[in-house]
């Protein structure tokens, strides 16, 4: 048995938590929302997120950082990732000494374009292994028991191999790598993607439309990840097709229905209105856009997805664009 400290009780947190109990660990899970964590503790279920999941006893909720914290070896950073600065700087004089920080956060920094890695090292520093724990994963499949794989990447080999052996449970299978650049660049990205896929179903177009799409945004993604030093390999593992199709298609994507929604006509402003949780792919898609200007690689599909959702460009002009693009051959 392992304390595990789970920071974020959202939907993918309080799974992991599950989990991890069900794995025999200790888990604390942290939220700052003091309903939420009565809702766990005296109700055995998160009624904010995740409702339909009995929670088992072997988790605790707090929204005490310092008593979540206290002496856990492994802590897994389940925040969104507008939230991961103020939340690693708050957490990081209260980590135990050598402790893993796993990121599970599925986003980059829209101020400055760093992953969450860039930021646990600027924040934290490097005595802290790191692991980002990633794949095609929806909260409520996980917790009712359907068989699902996601990869553990980390430069620190044993840091990875503790992930997947304390994580790995039943119906949830952890694979490793080591290219921490490819499987957070895959996690993120997708998200644009994903809403450009719901956006292609919104506006009527059938399968042969979301292929495409899927296709032809994996390639890019792979231009852009190739680019910051990932390996190509990776992009067609867990991290990359893989969470990329689940979150193209799936009726639980959350950026799949923002998409969905503005292929219906409904604007930006509207949509974020009426969301509860966040679609890391609103924010994704400005980042995505500057880091690609920026490598000077191609990317017609986030160049299309950031005029829509940045620049209120109507969705029905979007696909013009794209299938109007210079004629090419396939792979570059």
């Amino acid at each position: 048995m392992k304390e595990i400290a789970i920071i974020g009780a959202g939907s993918w947190g309080t799974a992991l938590a599950v989990v991890a109990a069900r794995a025999g660990h200790a888990v604390r899970l942290w939220s700052r929302n003091p309903a939420v964590v009565s809702s766990i503790n005296e109700r055995r279920v998160n009624s904010r997120y995740l409702s339909s999941a009995s929670i088992p006893s072997g988790v605790v909720a707090t929204d005490d950082l310092e008593a979540a914290l206290h002496g856990a070896p492994m802590v897994l950073i389940a925040v969104p990732s507008h939230a991961a600065r103020e939340t690693l700087n708050a957490i990081a004089p209260l980590l135990a000494e050598n402790a893993i920080i796993v990121s599970v956060t599925k986003g980059i920094e829209i101020e400055t374009t760093k992953r969450i890695s860039e930021i646990v090292k600027e924040v934290v520093g490097s005595e802290h292994p790191f692991v980002s724990l990633s794949g095609p994963s929806f909260a409520k499949e996980v917790v009712d028991g359907h068989p699902t794989a996601i990869v553990a990447a980390s430069k620190d080999s044993a840091a990875a191999r503790a992930v997947q052996n304390d994580l790995s449970f039943e119906n949830l299978r952890i694979y490793t790598n080591a290219d921490v650049v490819g499987t957070e660049l895959g996690g993120s990205v997708k998200n644009v993607m994903a809403i450009a896929a719901g956006m292609t179903a919104g506006l009527g177009f059938g399968a042969n439309s979301v292929a495409a799409l899927i296709t032809r945004g994996l390639a890019e993604i792979t231009r852009i990840g190739v680019a910051m030093g990932a390996q190509p390999a990776t992009f067609a593992g867990l991290s990359g097709m893989g969470d990329l199709v689940l979150t193209c298609s799936g009726d639980a994507s959350r950026n799949r229905r923002v998409g969905m929604a503005l292929g219906q006509g409904k604007t930006m402003a509207e949509i974020l209105g009426e969301m509860r949780m966040v679609a890391e792919g609103v924010k994704t898609t400005k980042v995505a856009h500057e880091l690609a200007a920026k490598l000077g690689v191609p990317a017609p599909i986030t160049d299309v997805m950031h005029a829509v959702v940045h620049e209120g460009i109507p969705a029905r002009s979007a696909i013009p664009q794209l299938m109007t693009r210079a004629l090419r051959a396939e792979r570059d």
